[in-house]
């Protein structure tokens, strides 16, 4: 529903924008993601207003030999899972980084370790989540598909630009993709340059006071998306959408799946009225093809799968009435 705020791409026409001109270029993606992922952070932490995080001690990132021994399989196995789910478009990192999680408690001698600092239920899904980090880019380079809600604010950010990934992405934007991969190399030597040496500074930062941190992030956000049209309209957009997304995680709903909505669902719309044009508003010619056909038939047996699982879920919940 956010997606489809703005100008009609095939009539021009303005739609749901409640006869504000504002919107006539729809919701901007920045506005969205600092609502859902700032503000209604904000909102869910005023509670600890006053408080701060106790941190003291030294930290060390030194590892003994045994801690290596344990950590080495851990990371190996981590890196695979991370690799084969960042790949498959809509898991992103923190589903494959729970994945690994439960593998390793799976295989540890005693899984009563995990919680309690066993270093193999860091080691594995940290590396998960690093290799998942990185391949979740080909689905979101190649298909335009993004694994996670940062790959799809990287996905908004290259549409803003006038860049379509797409399998022509590389032959068009050379430039892009190579200068994407040396970020790689750049960024994990950055990693190391910053968190080896500055890891006590980055946990003393748990103890500045909340009454401090959401003022800052407040301003910041404020500061961020009115930058990016000169316009006081977006910052009451975003408190909006904050508003919004705070109400749906106390319901329940995570924000990610939002945004990722937000993104694919004007590109899902403009391709399936393309069709609907093609076809002359014949709707059996998405099962002409059978691979068109087959993935339809894949995603409505997930779809009737994933239901048959929560209603049978329900069903043990609800207590037996009417028995003695």
């Amino acid at each position: 529903m956010f997606g489809l705020v703005g100008t009609d791409v095939n009539s021009g026409a303005m739609r749901f924008t409640l006869g504000l001109e504002h919107l006539s270029d729809g919701i901007a993606l920045v506005a969205l993601a600092m609502g859902l992922f700032g503000i209604a952070d904000v909102l869910r932490g005023v509670n600890r207003i006053g408080t701060g995080e106790a941190v003291g001690g030294k930290m060390s990132m030194r590892l003994s030999g045994a801690e290596v021994k344990q950590a080495a399989l851990p990371v190996v196995r981590g890196a695979g899972i991370g690799t084969f789910f960042g790949t498959l478009p809509g898991t992103g990192s923190a589903v494959a980084s729970f994945i690994s999680y439960a593998v390793e408690k799976k295989l540890a001698r005693d899984p009563s370790r995990f919680g309690k600092g066993a270093i193999e239920g860091v080691a594995g899904p940290e590396s998960c989540n690093n290799a998942a980090a990185q391949t979740a880019f080909i689905p979101t380079m190649t298909l335009g598909i993004p694994g996670d809600a940062t790959m799809a604010l990287m996905l908004g950010a290259l549409m803003i630009h006038n860049i379509q990934p797409g399998p022509q992405l590389i032959s068009e934007h050379p430039d892009v993709f190579w200068g994407l991969i040396a970020s790689f190399w750049v960024g994990n030597l950055l990693l190391l340059v910053l968190n080896i040496p500055l890891v006590g500074i980055w946990t003393r930062l748990l103890s500045v006071p909340y009454r401090i941190v959401f003022p800052c992030v407040l301003f910041f956000i404020s500061i961020g998306v009115y930058s990016t049209h000169n316009s006081l309209f977006d910052v009451g957009v975003v408190l909006a959408i904050g508003l919004f997304g705070y109400l749906a995680v106390r319901l329940g709903f995570q924000p990610a799946p939002i945004l990722l909505g937000y993104v694919l669902g004007p590109m899902m719309e403009e391709n399936f009225r393309r069709a609907m044009l093609l076809s002359r508003g014949d709707p059996l010619t998405f099962f002409d093809r059978p691979i068109s056909a087959t993935c339809l038939a894949i995603t409505l047996l997930l779809l009737a799968w994933i239901g048959a699982k929560q209603l049978r879920r329900r069903s043990r919940r609800t207590p037996l009435t009417g028995q003695a």
